[in-house]
């Protein structure tokens, strides 16, 4: 079994600065992350780099928890850099197609619907500022009716050419340098939220595995969460928690969680069964939360897995008193 999914997920909550970040999102202090704008560094996450240290390490740290699914984004902004000294700080100019100037001015085009006469909007102003058209010299007063906006004309202040569609370029005002779209740097930029799926695991630790492995500390176990286990095979398997009867044979105990609205079906059973044949565990307990399938229970007494239904914690915490005292 290769470390994908769940397994590349619980390695990074246990992390420090997952739990710190995630705690942002479970407290409901945000809802989703977004960049925030700075003219010399582009754009970058304040809070993430609080924990994580600096904008590289936290971009870094943001796109690992997207692969890993905890995170999912959406595109924000794409940020221009120049591709002569990586800076962001970045204008863009519009400028004449025929000599490459950017002192250029531009007008709205004013149709005078009667006569059919275009021209510059600057044409049709008088003293007063009204619209008069140049060729009849009737007044437009209604738009749409009088007259109507024909579009955009342009015209260059340095070589005196008229054009309507003027040539963007980029400038960049730390290096001086003069670029275009062709060798721009272009960057994507992402608002981030947590995923449905982190959110579930993450209270199902928050809210669950973390009494149950207290109560098993408490118990005389040496217990770990979530616990990486490699079975006879050589592959390494995840299970929520693990844990050890302290003494010499160290008798070890499996764990994992399973939630459902209504009933936990038989497919935790069968994967666990999968991990535990390989592992060979001397005990395997399966929680199921509210409560497990018929079907489930019966597959799980074949396969030697306890289940556990439990409403909370303590009732999780009261049957594993049960399971291991009273049965030891």
């Amino acid at each position: 079994m290769s470390k994908t999914g769940a397994m590349e997920r619980a390695e990074l909550y246990q992390k420090r600065s997952t739990q710190l970040l995630l705690s942002k999102f479970i407290s409901g202090e945000i809802e989703r992350l977004d960049p925030v704008y700075d003219s010399k560094k582009g754009y970058r996450y304040p809070l993430v780099e609080s924990i994580v240290g600096t904008s590289e390490k936290a971009e870094e740290f943001l796109n690992k928890l997207y692969e890993a699914g905890i995170l999912e984004r959406k595109l924000y902004d794409k940020t221009i850099y120049c591709p002569f000294c990586g800076s962001s700080n970045v204008s863009t100019r519009y400028c004449c197609p025929f000599c490459g100037s950017f002192n250029i001015k531009k007008s709205a085009l004013i149709e005078h619907v009667q006569c059919g006469y275009i021209d510059i909007e600057e044409k049709f102003l008088d003293k007063e500022g009204n619209l008069i058209c140049p060729k009849c010299e009737k007044s437009l007063e209604k738009p749409d009716v009088d007259y109507r906006r024909a579009g955009i004309w342009c015209k260059c202040n340095d070589c005196g050419k008229s054009f309507d569609i003027p040539v963007t370029t980029h400038f960049c005002r730390e290096c001086q340098s003069t670029f275009n779209f062709e060798n721009a740097v272009c960057k994507d930029v992402y608002t981030y939220f947590l995923t449905e799926e982190a959110r579930k695991e993450a209270k199902l630790g928050e809210m669950l595995i973390t009494p149950i492995k207290e109560a098993l500390i408490k118990m005389g176990f040496e217990a770990e969460s979530p616990a990486f286990l490699k079975g006879k095979s050589g592959a390494t398997h995840i299970f929520d928690i693990a844990a050890y009867k302290k003494g010499e044979t160290r008798e070890l105990m499996v764990m994992d969680l399973a939630m459902s609205d209504n009933e936990v079906l038989e497919q935790p059973v069968i994967a666990m069964f999968a991990k535990i044949y390989d592992v060979m565990p001397d005990k395997a307990c399966l929680v199921a939360i509210p409560k497990m399938s018929e079907n489930g229970k019966r597959m799980a007494s074949l396969y030697k897995i306890e289940v556990i239904e439990a409403e909370n914690p303590k009732e999780v915490v009261k049957a594993l008193k049960r399971i291991c005292i009273e049965k030891s």
